[in-house]
């Protein structure tokens, strides 16, 4: 998953983390769960400055059921 992050702020984003939602859904949409993962800010990020990075993000097989398919619906940024 590729996100680009945008540091708003009067000083640079030094650490954090970046929390994804994937969510399991089934041949018609209803969503059975979600798998959320963590990982790390590609920091630096400069005061008013932008970052583009890319995470692989995995689900177990046996949490997707033949026909059924994974969506990364949510992504939050955390600065520590």
């Amino acid at each position: 998953m590729t996100v680009e992050l945008r540091n708003t702020g009067g000083s640079p984003a030094t650490s954090g983390t970046v929390r994804f939602g994937t969510h399991i859904l089934d041949l018609f949409g209803t969503d059975w769960g979600m798998v959320t993962q963590v990982r790390s800010l590609p920091a630096p990020i400069p005061a008013g400055g932008e970052a583009e990075h890319t995470w692989t993000l995995c689900v177990d097989a046996w949490r997707v059921p033949l026909g059924w398919h994974i969506d990364t619906l949510d992504v939050a940024a955390a600065l520590n």
